[in-house]
């Protein structure tokens, strides 16, 4: 007789077989714990506002989406380069959600986490179907789905353009997938409708013909190098093997609509100011490299906004990036019997390229959101790395789900901690200002906000931080100007003004002001020539717009 609370053999056995053998309900129940807690550590965003910088562009003061979709809508989503791209599904999205939400903040960001929940299980799925892998596949998938550098797409009304991407780059890789086993025009222009959708978007998925090349050499395993053999392959399904010259031929299609988005991008951005010599921004892209990695496996210090590090850096912080970087491009390519490692990372390379600043737009150096693509190279290859050290160690399965579920229960609690940052404006800024160095813009945005709360004294404080980080700067500029002209300090007033007047990036409409304010200085001061001067430049400049 069994002893009493002894599970049956059958009963052990059945369990055994659901959670090791392929099936369509152990499918869904991993979908689930990818779900469950996806949405679980994101609830909180649904109490939190619109965040003040650029929600109020995209969603609260753009008139043109608060009519719904309807014929007038769709016309302007098509035709606007408003906030620097083109992004017509982006705004058709966002019309469609003010009409179902309007400005109640707790439904714009709850589609994003729907969303980011969506991506996680297209993910998984994606990455199972190609390479037979469930259980490593679950793991990239949680990874992505609950790692801290994540929260700032999710969670920031704005990135809604980063969810939407990232859902037809999904679905294009696994559209792709399809195509390959089977290759006919039918179902490789799904793979491209997807990619032009995806584009219209963001343009950050542009690398898409990039990893579809790496995935034909893995999972796919569709591509042999010279001298290479064929090794055996646990996708799903075996994929014909193609030449390199053949497998790039058949991207130019996908690389057409590449160069038409890239084209129609830089044009757009091409009037940006701010534009750093070339040796800064490679020495910033470098660094950036660094950085990302770091917090790949420590995610810590992160603000919305890091400044641009080209003229920061000491010549050993340059090329202590460099050597990491190329030492670890050296270690995946002689260890490329592993073919996962440099898919991995040359995936997390290639796909940063469009915002690792060579042509930069912007002021940051770097940004989390950045990373929502690009980390998938990192997390395929720690996943696939730590599972082919544990067949060769022969450890457990159980102390290997035991640690990955240790990971994966720490990053929940930081990114839970992450998003509480997120909760107003001045917590964001407060935090982004404390956990990063030279950041003018926490401090200038800490001083927007106490001035609108009245706080003028405050306010200063923080704008004269501003302006001893970044001389130039001229939001704090102007704000001392105006503080120091009520004050009767008319010299320290137009020394200020002229400081701000230097910032490349101060809008047209903006320098016209203050040309006009240091007139008045000027002519305060009794320096009627230079107030005459002054004022001048501004109608030439007004008359120029």
């Amino acid at each position: 007789m069994a002893s009493a609370g002894a599970q049956p053999q059958g009963v052990i056995e059945a369990r055994s077989k659901f959670f090791f053998t392929d099936s369509g309900a152990r499918t869904f129940v991993l979908c689930l714990f990818l779900v469950i807690p996806t949405l679980a550590v994101y609830y909180p965003v649904h109490t939190h506002p619109f965040f003040g910088s650029d929600d109020a562009l995209y969603v609260v003061n753009t008139d043109a989406l608060h009519h719904g979709v309807n014929w007038k809508t769709i016309y302007w989503s098509f035709r606007t380069l408003y906030m620097v791209n083109w992004i017509p599904l982006t705004w058709l999205s966002h019309a469609l959600y003010y009409s179902l939400f309007g400005l109640n903040p707790a439904g714009h960001h709850m589609v994003n986490v729907l969303l980011h929940a969506f991506n996680a299980v297209l993910l998984f799925l994606v990455l199972k179907h190609a390479t037979g892998y469930a259980g490593r596949s679950f793991m990239v998938a949680a990874l992505f789905a609950l790692h801290p550098m994540n929260v700032e797409p999710v969670v920031w009304v704005a990135e809604l353009k980063t969810m939407l991407s990232m859902v037809f780059f999904l679905l294009a890789l696994g559209a792709y997938g399809w195509y390959a086993r089977v290759p006919r025009v039918s179902r490789y222009l799904l793979v491209a409708l997807l990619f032009g959708i995806g584009l219209m978007a963001k343009p950050q998925i542009i690398t898409l013909p990039f990893v579809l090349l790496l995935w034909d050499y893995w999972p796919l395993r569709r591509m042999v190098l010279p001298g290479e053999t064929r090794p055996c392959s646990t996708a799903t399904f075996i994929y014909p093997v193609q030449s390199i010259s053949w497998l790039i031929k058949e991207k130019i299609p996908l690389l057409f609509l590449c160069g038409m988005d890239a084209l129609l991008t830089m044009k757009i951005q091409s009037g940006w100011k701010f534009k750093p010599p070339l040796p800064s921004r490679l020495a910033n892209a470098a660094f950036s490299y660094w950085l990302y990695v770091r917090k790949f496996f420590w995610p810590s210090d992160m603000a919305p906004f890091y400044p641009h590090l080209g003229g920061l850096l000491s010549a050993w912080q340059l090329w202590s990036a460099i050597l990491f970087l190329a030492a670890i491009t050296v270690l995946v390519v002689k260890e490329r019997r592993h073919r996962y490692l440099p898919v991995g990372w040359f995936w997390f390379l290639g796909t940063l390229i469009p915002n690792i600043g060579l042509m930069q737009v912007g002021l940051q150096g770097m940004a989390d959101r950045y990373a929502y693509v690009s980390y998938l190279g990192l997390f395929i290859m720690v996943c696939w790395g730590v599972s082919d050290w544990k067949e060769q160690r022969r450890v457990s399965v159980a102390w290997v789900a035991s640690a990955s579920a240790v990971v994966v229960l720490v990053l929940t609690v930081v990114t839970f901690r992450q998003i509480g940052y997120w909760q107003d404006d001045f917590t964001l800024w407060e935090h982004g200002a404390k956990v990063i160095r030279h950041n003018w813009v926490a401090e200038d945005n800490l001083g927007a906000i106490l001035m609108n709360q009245g706080k003028r004294d405050e306010a200063i404080a923080h704008f004269l931080r501003a302006a001893a980080i970044n001389p130039t700067d001229s939001l704090s500029n102007i704000q001392i100007a105006v503080d120091e002209q009520k004050r009767g300090n008319l010299r320290e007033t137009i020394a200020c003004y002229q400081r701000a007047l230097h910032d490349d990036s101060l809008a047209p409409e903006d320098r016209v002001k203050v040309w006009i304010n240091l007139a008045v200085a000027y002519r305060d001061l009794g320096d009627t020539g230079n107030a005459r001067q002054a004022y001048d430049h501004a109608m030439q400049l007004r008359a120029e717009q």
